[in-house]
């Protein structure tokens, strides 16, 4: 297999960059080391918040713009913004409302605060431990319309999960994008922010034709990413659907498999032997 010759390495976080305690590897910050002495870019997308990022960029030695919110902010390294797109005000409620109707806890991302009900709801203090930073409670998000980047429906029932994105896929078609981080987690953004537009961006901030880009995920919310870099790369983890949506798979993320992904099929030197 011809592979093209890579540029710039754009990689998913939670799934792919860090194990699933949310610790960042020695041979991950290896990896990206190597990549930096060949001469490849690397950077960043997620589903995070521009915080719940910001503990990477020192051990990353990161100089490239983060893509947070699956592409609805583009922020520098010290987190000052270059650009995000943000939810029609008009669909704020109406979004929220159809995350509940499936039983969904509500999250809500404005400027720099993450916003929700209830302290003690499914999965706040995992969120809060792996973003390093706490939630702003409120009773209600009434008054909150304008300048919302992310809306999270959250639930430990996944098919609800599943069944609240293809509703929201149905309701809002291309007036929003909604889409899987996690299987317990249903993030929906501006219809132009997703991991796909984040490619796009460093395409043309770095002058890198988006064949000469690799990316590097797990989740359904990569798989625009795949689709509009050269070399999609899914890990081990990854579900069968995303597997099938990437060029080449490596190992899961608890086998290092972001590493392996950068030695074997990137540099073609070193690392284990994967799928």
């Amino acid at each position: 297999m011809t592979l093209p010759a890579i540029k710039l390495v754009l990689s998913d976080v939670d799934g792919t960059l860090v194990t699933r305690a949310k610790e960042l590897t020695p041979r991950a910050i290896e990896a990206v080391r190597c990549l930096r002495e060949a001469g490849i870019m690397f950077a960043l997308t997620s589903s995070r918040p521009p915080r719940g990022l910001a503990m990477f960029v020192e051990p990353l030695a990161l100089s490239t713009p983060l893509g947070a919110f699956n592409g609805g902010a583009m922020v520098n390294p010290d987190l000052t913004v270059i650009e995000q797109r943000a939810i029609p005000g008009e669909l704020v409620g109406e979004a929220i409302s159809l995350l509940e109707s499936f039983a969904l806890s509500a999250w809500v991302y404005r400027g720099e605060e993450w916003y929700v009900r209830d302290l003690h709801g499914p999965r706040v203090e995992r969120e809060s431990h792996t973003v390093q930073f706490a939630p702003t409670l409120v009773e209600g998000f009434e008054g909150m319309r304008d300048g919302v980047a992310k809306i999270v429906g959250v639930s430990d029932n996944h098919d609800a999960v599943a069944r609240a994105a293809s509703a929201a896929a149905e309701r809002f078609g291309a007036r929003l994008s909604a889409s899987r981080s996690q299987p317990y987690y249903l993030d929906i953004t501006h219809p132009d922010a997703n991991k796909g537009s984040v490619v796009r961006f460093l395409s043309a901030r770095y002058g890198i034709p988006a064949q000469e880009i690799a990316t590097i995920g797990d989740a359904g919310n990569d798989v625009a990413m795949f689709a509009a870099s050269g070399l999609p790369i899914a890990v081990g983890n990854a579900t069968p659907e995303v597997q099938r949506a990437a060029r080449l798979v490596s190992t899961s993320n608890e086998e290092d498999g972001f590493a392996n992904a950068v030695e074997r099929l990137i540099l073609g030197c070193g690392g284990t032997t994967g799928g």
